[in-house]
């Protein structure tokens, strides 16, 4: 029985379609099955007999085309072959990536262990740098056919659209909430305009630690399912936490390390806050949009409650008041 779409997107993967998917690959499973913390995709450890575990990713139905998937495939393949530590997927006898199984999409990758890197280690720092100039000198090759550039459009316009239209938005916060984020855009807008014209640039999209895993070797970068074009700091700036001096003197250490393998236009660091608010504003569409898939009640219950409206736009709020701060300095 195939998904049907009106159903919870997996609805139907059970633990037998998900070890026949894999063996349809040509791997024996032997049984073993663990499910990882994910929730856009569905993420499985899978036993493989006299070998290692993999990890297998099922694609969300109807969010990315098969160009696109294959598009990130090629991407990291790509990294991976200038031996930069990324986790690329594994291909069967045939070269393919990318596998379709009763419906599914889905891709087996080698299981890379590790840890969140410690951001208060300058070394750190200034190693994750050096790798993601790497990523970004093999990015700014060639753009992206298939993927998306991260957008204004579609992180914040469209996204606050959604969710004033969702019903989520309690009635008494419902205005409070459309002309923050107006006034938000406008603050953006604004940040943009004095980055210019900055270059957009194949990138992993969604460069937090928990898609870092450190080991005694370095970083290896993982879960590029957000790769994207755009602006090189999107990869940079969610290294970034605590007071401005903090940040500041991280930026330092992680700039000292990308621009051994790539420049850095210093304009970029007006996007820095716009970009940190466009992703608030998207995560909770993202949530929104996903409220009909039943992992989503069950693992941010918070959401659909009042208490997090009200958090939310404080967070908008002072979100508001660093758009207008200058930027952090960097003199490289």
């Amino acid at each position: 029985m195939c998904p049907e779409e009106q159903d919870p997107p997996y609805n139907h993967l059970t633990p037998d379609r998900i070890l026949a998917a894999v063996e349809r690959t040509g791997l024996e499973c032997d049984a073993r099955l663990l499910a990882l913390n994910s929730y856009e995709n569905r993420v499985y450890q899978v036993g493989i007999e006299d070998a290692k575990p993999v990890i297998v990713k099922f694609y969300r139905p109807h969010r990315w085309a098969d160009q696109a998937i294959i598009e990130e495939h090629q991407f990291t393949q790509e990294l991976a072959e200038h031996e930069i530590p990324v986790v690329a997927p594994w291909q069967d006898l045939s070269q393919q990536t990318l596998h379709h199984y009763e419906g599914f999409r889905y891709a087996v990758f080698p299981r890379q262990g590790g840890h969140w890197p410690d951001l208060e280690s300058a070394d750190n720092l200034k190693r994750l740098g050096r790798f993601i100039g790497r990523i970004h000198r093999v990015g700014a090759s060639k753009p992206f056919a298939h993927r998306p550039t991260l957008s204004r459009e579609d992180f914040g316009n469209a996204s606050i659209q959604f969710l004033l239209d969702s019903g989520f938005i309690p009635p008494e916060l419902h205005h409070a909430y459309e002309s923050l984020a107006q006034d938000l855009m406008i603050q953006i807008n604004q940040a943009y305009d004095r980055a210019g014209d900055v270059n957009t640039i194949r990138l992993h999209g969604d460069c937090h630690p928990g898609n870092i895993l450190w080991t005694e070797d370095g970083a290896h970068f993982v879960d590029f399912d957000d790769c994207r074009m755009g602006p090189a700091i999107q990869d940079l700036w969610m290294l970034l936490s605590g007071e401005r001096q903090d940040m500041t003197q991280q930026l330092s250490h992680v700039l000292e390390g990308y621009e051994q393998f790539h420049p850095f236009d210093a304009r970029e660091l007006n996007l820095i806050e716009a970009l940190r608010t466009l992703r608030i504003i998207h995560y909770a569409a993202w949530l929104a949009r996903r409220w009909d898939d039943p992992a989503f009640p069950k693992a941010f219950p918070w959401f659909n409650a009042q208490r997090y409206w009200e958090d939310h736009i404080l967070s908008l709020r002072e979100q508001a008041a660093l758009l207008n701060e200058a930027p952090l300095n960097y003199n490289g």
